[in-house]
């Protein structure tokens, strides 16, 4: 299911701050694409795009162990692939960077449809706080399950479904509009509380389907449920330090126009 609107409340200020995470995530996937030679369009790479996450994704090996990689060896020759950055802070250098063209407009449609929202209630500064507190939650949830991993992660999605999570307390009953592929196409409503409780359900299988064999696989399960897990956590702290009810009354949701 791909979501690409939902019945909004009247916002009370522009999302300057999501406006801002999507444009600086399409900068750097613009970057990508130049330093890949294209290839990254094609969902592929080259050598010098797998520099390039090694240098400014987060690698849990690192962390673990405290020591940065410096050498990629390929064949006979060694690359330097030292980070000109702390290793913790490639936590969140990794947000911005996406592995491929459906990696980078998967994320950004769903940090679209759901951060605007999150950012109105919550206010600017709070919703940057929220969103990078949210991908290091999902970083150290990936970590936490593959500790030894030494492939990059890279991505938004992990900062993007702690949106998610807090979208589920703050909005659940939204309605939500998704483009939805599997025998066939179609588009479907539903309560937000069914879609975010639908994709989560999804993301908990694959996760306890790979364990044991991250290192084969591509997607980092758990960071998307980390991630789920702190923005759920994190939006019911607002709520309760605001005097306001973790989990709101029904109202209907307001008509698309």
């Amino acid at each position: 299911m791909f979501p690409f609107a939902d019945a909004n409340a009247r916002h009370r200020s522009f999302p300057i701050v999501n406006v801002t995470l999507i444009a600086l995530s399409a900068l750097v996937f613009l970057y990508e694409i130049v330093v890949s030679g294209g290839s990254l369009l094609g969902g592929g790479g080259n050598q010098d795009s797998a520099v390039f996450f090694y240098k400014w994704g987060f690698i849990p090996e690192e962390l673990t162990n405290g020591r940065s990689f410096e050498v990629l060896r390929t064949g006979s020759s060694s690359i330097d692939i030292t980070s000109p950055l702390p290793t913790w802070t490639t936590i969140f250098s990794s947000m911005f960077i996406h592995g491929g063209l459906l990696h980078f407009a998967g994320n950004m449609m769903f940090l679209w449809v759901f951060g605007d929202n999150i950012e109105d209630r919550l206010g600017h500064v709070k919703y940057l706080l929220f969103y990078l507190l949210a991908g290091v939650a999902a970083a150290l949830s990936q970590l936490g399950v593959d500790p030894h991993s030494q492939a990059p992660m890279v991505g938004a999605s992990g900062a993007i479904s702690g949106v998610m999570g807090a979208y589920l307390l703050l909005y659940p009953y939204n309605r939500i509009k998704a483009l939805v592929v599997f025998f066939f196409i179609t588009v479907m409503q539903l309560p937000a509380m069914y879609f975010l409780g639908i994709w989560f359900l999804m993301q908990l299988i694959n996760g306890l389907g790979v364990l044991g064999i991250s290192a084969q696989v591509n997607v980092a399960f758990f960071a998307h449920i980390g991630g789920f897990l702190a923005g759920i956590v994190l939006a019911a702290g607002y709520l309760a330090l605001t005097g306001q009810r973790v989990w709101p009354p029904y109202r209907p949701p307001p008509d698309y126009r």
